[in-house]
């Protein structure tokens, strides 16, 4: 199988754990499959690895900390870059092998690997400008002397969506900051993951700042290792569920916590907005990868004014997209990642329609291998349907019309989620005041895109805790340290 998938993404993929810069089988010598959604055939076999296994890479991690954190920020900063350099230089065998477990579009992966690699490039600068603080007290009794020093050990988990960039995103402060690392990738794409850490060695990390672990047993593992005195920094990127379960645990020990978790967007258009823009910043809003993204327009609110003409635009864009294994070059739309995904997207399709929403595109799973579902929009989904308060993660657009921006506003905000919004208007004033409205940790205004690794990305309330990338991400992977001192 291995040779086969060397063959299909021109990439030699790591398949074991990495520890203390080896890769291992794990103590338990377990392996689980990882399968092809576009097929439903296993790819290849990697390491499952224990709580045995999880407990050494924490060991690893904690051995190698004092040194990588002495070590100068200018060979840091030269190690990421490096790194990029490697990404970049392998994008289209980083890609194949994204889409061969994934299963979005070979154009996403290419995107993704292109982002991905960007938070190399952007830490690498970052690392030399971890700045202090040097003032005198008010009184002028003494200085006040502020530094910043690295907060240690750091899990960091990452989710199935975006296998590289959201590795990339937590790695690449966590090393620019001095600390070492636990990468625990999602089971349903770890060999995206290794290959990263596989490059991360080639461009000189040293042994033990960079470990992973591949494992079925999500639960056990990182309980173990938050129950770990050594470790100082969990990173976790994935549901609101799962968020909550860690910092609970998280607690017992008062691991210091970033959550980037679900969200549940709003795209808002209103009547005076351009609406050719307004469609085109909806597909990438709703489609870039699949929907499968907790940035994903997930509720549409439309003017009735703008109402018709958006959704037979947007309808008729969805419906000419071609579905098919990511692999394949024509291949707008590729499958999800797994049944169960599949299933709750075609539930919540279904629930929509049946509440008195009108499909005109799409609504149902193509006759076919694999785990594919058909864009669809819906339009005048009632306002109160229950498809508006789940995050889909599919390529479905339920679209509710409204009238009255006080309204529009009040549904946006009635979520725990607070990710990102999206906003379309022509009134510059109006569309600032709506995004100073909107409970939410990032605004799109006449954008469908708003990542990118020199902006801070992230949430509030139940949406998440802290920010990744920009300035704000390396400074989640220290500790402040006040002297008083006098001279």
């Amino acid at each position: 199988m291995t040779a086969n998938l060397a063959e299909l993404t021109g990439f030699d993929v790591p398949t074991r754990l990495l520890v203390g810069g080896e890769w291992e089988g794990g103590r338990g010598g377990g392996t689980f499959p990882v399968i092809d959604p576009a097929t439903e055939e296993p790819l290849t076999e990697v390491a499952d690895g224990t709580v045995e296994d999880a407990l050494d890479a924490v060991s690893a991690a904690y051995a190698a900390l004092p040194a990588w954190a002495a070590t100068p920020p200018r060979q840091r900063a030269e190690m990421l870059r490096r790194t990029f350099e490697l990404m970049t230089e392998h994008n289209e065998s980083l890609a194949r092998l994204m889409t061969a477990e994934n299963g979005k579009s070979l154009r996403d992966s290419r995107a993704e690997v292109t982002y991905a690699a960007e938070f190399f490039r952007w830490y690498a600068e970052e690392a030399v400008r971890m700045e202090g603080v040097l003032m005198t007290a008010p009184a002028g009794g003494n200085r006040i002397l502020v530094t910043r020093q690295p907060v240690g050990v750091s899990v960091l988990i990452t989710p199935w969506n975006f296998p590289a960039a959201m590795a990339t995103r937590k790695i690449g402060p966590a090393l620019a900051a001095g600390c070492t690392v636990i990468l625990k990738p999602a089971s349903e794409t770890p060999l995206t993951a290794l290959a990263v850490a596989d490059l991360l060695a080639q461009a000189g990390v040293p042994a033990g700042v960079v470990n992973v672990l591949t494992s079925t047993k999500s639960g056990a593992t990182v309980s173990a290792m938050l129950n770990d005195p050594r470790v100082r920094k969990l990173s976790f990127t994935g549901s609101t569920e799962t968020g909550r379960v860690l910092l609970r645990q998280a607690a017992e020990t008062v691991v210091n916590c970033s959550m980037e978790l679900g969200g549940n967007a709003p795209f808002i258009i209103f009547d005076d907005a351009d609406i050719d823009a307004a469609v085109e910043g909806a597909l990438i809003a709703k489609m870039r990868n699949a929907g499968e993204a907790c940035t994903a327009a997930n509720r549409f609110y439309v003017h009735d004014a703008a109402a018709d003409q958006f959704t037979r635009a947007f309808a008729a864009r969805l419906g000419a997209m071609v579905v098919g294994p990511g692999l394949e070059e024509s291949t707008d739309v590729g499958p999800l990642v797994n049944q169960p995904t599949r299933a709750k997207v075609a539930d919540a399709v279904q629930e929509a329609a049946g509440a008195g929403g009108q499909v005109l595109t799409g609504g149902s799973a193509p006759r076919r291998r694999g785990y594919f579902y058909e864009p669809t929009v819906i339009d005048k989904v009632p306002a109160a349907a229950p498809i508006l308060g789940t995050e889909i993660f599919g390529p479905v657009a339920p679209v509710v019309r409204f009238t009255d921006e006080a309204d529009v506003i009040r549904w946006a905000n009635d979520t725990e989620y607070g990710l990102v919004s999206y906003v379309y208007t022509a009134d510059l004033a109006r569309g600032l005041r709506v995004s100073e409205a909107l409970e939410t940790g990032m605004v799109g205004l006449n954008r469908g895109l708003v990542s990118d690794p020199a902006a801070p990305f992230g949430g509030v309330k139940q949406s998440g805790i802290g920010r990744e990338g920009a300035h704000d991400g390396l400074l989640e992977f220290t500790e402040t340290k006040y002297i008083a001192t006098s001279w």
